[in-house]
């Protein structure tokens, strides 16, 4: 299990401080939340975060793009130092054609569902795909709670993942914490995402220690 702080929930006005503890803690991925105010409630992020990230850590970084128009603003973010990119199936109108661009700057390609989104709406790309993130809780605001029907929603992804003979990993995102990290696990994730759990506690490289040990 990779275990990928997400920096919104970060001190960003301290952040390689925070990226450093993270990184001593057992972190494997930096996580980005992107958000417009559009498809999302929230506003938050960009591309220079994401160059301060990259300056600041050894760890890729994977950039969630909970964006409308996704397409226009890769480069910025390809440049900026992002290792990983995923965009939404709810906002892409021509999804293979932004994987593609993704893959074609060498970077790893993912695609997005959020909690109302069923698997189907994967059927025709999932075999395209580098890692599917899977929204645990609906996308625009941290330190929610978990939608229990998500460990359901994994457990048939990697079956079908399995059945299809692919090599996609799978990200959750949205309420993880020390209480379900081990099901998350057992269920068939290989990155989980925790932005309250790490960095809500004042003890950010405690907090990720412990995270990856319960999923242990």
């Amino acid at each position: 299990m990779i275990l990928a702080p997400s920096i919104l929930s970060a001190d960003l006005a301290h952040l390689a401080d925070e990226l450093e503890r993270v990184e001593r803690g057992g972190a494997g991925l930096i996580h980005v939340d992107v958000m417009d105010g559009h498809f999302v409630p929230n506003l938050a992020l960009g591309p220079s975060i994401v160059a301060a990230a990259r300056r600041s850590s050894r760890l890729p970084i994977d950039v969630h793009l909970m964006i409308e128009n996704a397409e226009r603003y890769l480069a910025p973010f390809a440049d900026a130092g992002a290792d990983w990119i995923s965009v939404h199936v709810e906002a892409q109108v021509h999804l293979e054609r932004t994987i593609a661009a993704i893959k074609d700057r060498g970077l790893k390609a993912g695609a997005v569902l959020n909690p109302a989104t069923p698997l189907q709406a994967l059927d025709e790309i999932l075999s395209e795909l580098d890692y599917v993130l899977i929204m645990s809780v609906n996308p625009g605001y941290g330190g929610q709670r978990f939608l229990p029907g998500s460990l359901d929603k994994l457990r048939r992804l990697r079956g079908q993942v399995k059945e299809r003979g692919l090599a996609t990993q799978l990200e959750v995102d949205g309420g993880v914490d020390l209480h379900n990290v081990r099901q998350l696990v057992e269920a068939g994730a290989d990155v989980l995402v925790a932005g309250t759990a790490v960095f809500g506690k004042g003890a950010a490289e405690a907090a990720t220690r412990q995270l990856i040990e319960a999923a242990r």
